[in-house]
C-alpha cells in the first residue's frame, strides 16, 4: 500500500493553474486588461532604470535604490506575468513540475529583497534628513551596494529555505493550483502529506521579515517626523514630507497586500478573493511604483523629458 502511494507522488509531474475563473467572453477582455497592465510596468520600470543610469544628476544614494526597486517589480512581474497570459490562450493551462518549483523560488526570491530593499530605503530617508552632513559618509556608494547586496542576500536565504521546503512534499496525481501562479501557500494546501512544519516555517519566516522590515521603516520615520517637526518653516516642513511621500506610499501599498497574503493567510475568505490580492501585489504595484517616484521627483521628471526629447530628435 505504501509501495503504491509513494508510485502516485512520484508521477506528479505537472499543475493545473486554474487562475481566474471567468465566464468566456471575460477571458479575452482580461486578458487585454492585464496584458496592457504588464507592457506598461516594462515600459515604465525599464525607463526608470535607463534614466537613473543614464543621467549624471541621479548618480546618488537616492537614486540608486529606486533603481534596484525598479529592477526587482520588473523581474517579479516577469516571473508571473508571461505564464499566466499564456494560460487565458491555452485551455489545458498547465505548467510542468520543475517550471512550478522555478517560478516559485525567484518569486520569493525577488519579493523579498524587495521588502528588505524598502526598509533600507527608509533608512537612507532617515540619513538624508536626521543626519544630513554625515549623509555622504554614512551612505556612500559602497555603503550602498553593500545594503542592496544584502536584501538580495536575505531574499535568496528566503527562497531557498521555501523552496527546500516545497521539495519535501508529496502531491497526488491530480494536482490543480487554485491561482494562477506557482505560491508556497497553494503548493501546501494541495499536498497529499501534512504541512504543519512548512506552514509553520511559512508563517515564522514570514513574520520575521515583516517585523524587521517594518520596525526599521517605522523607527525610521518616528525619528523623520520628529526631526521634520522642529523644521520652524512651514514650506521646509512640507518639502521634507515630499520627499519622504513616495517611499511612504510604496511601502504601504506593498506591505499591505502581502501582509493579506503570507503573515494573515485568513485574512481572505475565498480563493478569487486571494488572486485579486495577489494581483494586486504583482501587477499593480510594479505598475504605480515609478509612476509615484516620477510623478513626485522633479529630477526624475526632467530626466525623462530630456530622454524623450533626445530620442525625439535624433530620429
Amino acid at each position: 500500500m505504501r509501495t503504491e502511494l509513494n508510485r502516485n507522488y512520484s508521477e506528479v509531474t505537472e499543475f493545473i493553474l486554474l487562475g481566474f475563473r471567468t465566464v468566456p467572453k471575460l477571458q479575452i477582455l482580461l486578458f487585454l486588461v492585464l496584458l496592457i497592465i504588464y507592457m506598461i510596468i516594462i515600459m515604465g520600470n525599464v525607463t526608470m532604470i535607463t534614466v537613473i543610469t543614464m543621467d549624471s544628476r541621479l548618480q546618488m544614494p537616492m537614486y540608486f535604490f529606486p533603481r534596484n526597486l525598479s529592477y526587482l517589480d520588473l523581474c517579479y512581474s516577469t516571473v508571473i506575468t508571461p505564464k499566466m497570459l499564456a494560460n487565458f490562450l491555452n485551455n489545458e493551462k498547465k505548467i510542468s513540475y520543475n517550471s512550478c518549483l522555478a517560478q516559485f523560488f525567484f518569486f520569493a526570491l525577488f519579493v523579498t529583497s524587495e521588502c528588505f530593499l524598502l526598509s533600507v530605503m527608509a533608512f537612507d530617508r532617515f540619513s538624508v534628513i536626521c543626519s544630513p552632513l554625515l549623509y555622504p559618509v554614512q551612505m556612500s556608494h559602497k555603503v550602498c551596494v553593500q545594503l542592496a547586496t544584502g536584501s538580495y542576500i536575505f531574499g535568496f536565504i528566503n527562497s531557498v529555505v521555501h523552496t527546500g521546503f516545497t521539495l519535501s512534499l508529496h502531491f497526488c496525481r491530480e494536482s490543480q493550483l487554485d491561482h494562477f501562479f506557482c505560491d508556497v501557500s497553494v503548493l501546501n494546501k494541495i499536498s497529499c502529506v501534512d504541512t504543519f512544519v512548512n506552514e509553520i516555517v511559512l508563517f515564522i519566516l514570514s513574520a520575521l521579515i515583516i517585523i524587521t522590515t517594518t520596525t526599521v521603516i517605522l523607527v525610521s520615520y518616528g525619528y523623520i517626523l520628529s526631526t521634520v517637526l522642529k523644521i520652524p518653516s512651514t514650506q521646509g516642513r512640507r518639502k521634507t514630507f515630499s520627499t519622504c511621500g513616495s517611499h511612504i506610499a510604496v511601502v504601504c501599498l506593498f506591505y499591505g497586500t502581502v501582509f493579506f497574503i503570507y503573515a494573515e493567510p485568513g485574512a481572505t475568505s475565498s480563493p478569487e478573493q486571494s488572486n485579486f490580492v495577489a494581483v494586486f501585489y504583482t501587477l499593480i504595484t510594479p505598475i504605480l511604483n515609478p509612476l509615484i517616484y516620477s510623478l513626485r521627483n522633479r529630477d526624475v521628471k526632467d530626466a525623462v523629458k530630456i530622454l524623450l526629447c533626445g530620442k525625439w530628435s535624433s530620429w
